[in-house]
């Protein structure tokens, strides 16, 4: 008799004889995930990032990041990352309820939070088969490309909607509350007496 290692039993849950596992996970718990798909023949695609104000380029991007495999695991920045990458008036959404509106999407398969400036822990850990990123980056800017081709991954970077980001939307906001602020109160209507 063999023994069985817990890779392969994971494995053989996902083959649909178990309830599928949360969207939601740790990163200890997407690694045990990540292994047991490779085994099962999978493709593990990983992208990440802020996720601020979610926008019709992110479901763009992840919905194209998600037709380079069989699997997609999104890494969304904690708050403190957020606030380190971006300022201190980011983000605008809290961390819990970024990754809950990522992991709504159907394209997303898995979603965890890291707390660290850069994903190369997680990638180092995960060990996608495809890091992907959208926008205006090259395939040489992307953070932690080294860490993924070191073990023989590849990099894609996919396309950008153009004139949508979250930065752009959170300035806009903050104009309109500005301009709102300043225009002198409108005198009241009185309607008949």
């Amino acid at each position: 008799m063999a023994p069985v290692s817990r890779a392969e039993i994971q494995a053989e849950l996902l083959r649909g004889t178990a309830s599928p596992p949360s969207k939601l996970v740790t990163l200890d718990e997407i690694v045990l995930l990540a292994e047991s798909y490779r085994l099962a023949g999978r493709t593990v695609v990983l992208t990440n990032g802020c996720f601020d104000l979610l926008h019709v380029g992110h479901a763009a991007y992840l919905a194209e990041a998600a037709r380079l495999g069989d699997v997609l695991v999104v890494a969304v920045n904690s708050d403190r990352s957020v606030r380190a990458l971006k300022g201190p008036e980011r983000p605008v959404i809290p961390q819990e309820d970024r990754a809950a509106l990522v992991a709504a999407l159907e394209a997303v398969d898995h979603v965890v939070i890291f707390d660290e400036d850069t994903p190369q822990e997680v990638l180092r850990r995960i060990r996608p088969d495809v890091l992907v990123k959208g926008g205006t980056y090259t395939s040489e800017e992307v953070v932690g490309r080294e860490v993924v081709r070191s073990y023989g991954g590849r990099v894609c970077v996919v396309g950008k909607i153009d004139r949508v980001s979250t930065t752009e939307i959170v300035s806009t906001i903050r104009r309109t509350t500005a301009q709102d602020s300043t225009e002198p109160p409108r005198p009241a209507v009185m309607h008949g007496s």
